[in-house]
């Protein structure tokens, strides 16, 4: 049984470019407000952030473009729960190897991700991806111009890698604190559990800072330190 808390989170989708309709139909599915997000107002009324997959410097020129980058930037280093799919992996990551000289990124998992690891557009595959913490057996996952993880530090939890073929052992889905990613897309494919993870994930940390937002002892019935009782 979830110890999930019932509250109802409000999480954004980045909306600059990529796969943004699919995500926002998942995530209010499961009973999250979704909204897209496209400017540095949008991303403050938000509990949790996904980052589609698309065009990673596509995404980050109009990132930059309109003022959204460092928001973006200090918004989820700052602990905003985020969940990123293929390219999404790419603008989260610490480092990238085989990226435009210069890329930005949000510096937000300390990995480093290769881009369009698995090959070409027309290469895109469907694969099966046993994920840590996601319950009833193996994904298929879709991957498309994919990258992978090729190296992960050591307070990131490696959730699952590729099963076989010629990319055997590859990473191909991370969590560092709040912070999920993955190379495949999930919203592609009918199968909710890894945007469930990550409402889970949402929600438990909007239980937390709404914990911390109230003082210990405030509420009805509690002791004024300072009268009679």
């Amino acid at each position: 049984m979830s110890a999930t808390p019932p509250e109802r989170v409000r999480i954004g989708v980045l909306a600059l470019q990529g796969d943004v309709r699919e995500h926002l139909a998942v995530l209010t599915a499961l009973g999250a407000e979704a909204v897209p997000v496209r400017r540095p107002e949008e991303l403050a009324g938000v509990d949790g952030l996904v980052l589609p997959g698309g065009e990673s410097t596509t995404m980050t020129t109009l990132a930059v473009r309109t003022g959204l980058l460092e928001p973006l930037r200090d918004a989820v280093r700052g602990g905003l729960p985020a969940y990123g799919t293929c390219a999404g992996l790419v603008l989260l990551a610490g480092r990238l190897l085989d990226a435009p000289p210069g890329q930005p990124t949000l510096g937000a998992l300390d990995v480093t991700v290769r881009r369009n690891a698995f090959g070409r557009q027309a290469e895109s595959f469907e694969s099966r991806v046993e994920l840590a913490g996601v319950p009833g057996g193996p994904l298929s996952a879709v991957f498309i111009r994919a990258p992978w993880v090729e190296e992960a530090g050591p307070d990131v939890e490696v959730l699952g890698r590729v099963v076989g073929g010629a990319a055997d052992g590859r990473i191909v889905a991370v969590r560092q604190g709040d912070v999920v990613a993955t190379s495949f897309h999930p919203e592609l494919t009918g199968d909710t559990r890894v945007h469930a993870l990550f409402v889970d994930v949402v929600r438990q940390a909007a239980a937390v800072g709404r914990a911390v937002a109230v003082p210990s002892g405030a509420g009805a019935g509690a002791p004024d330190p300072g009268g009679e009782q």
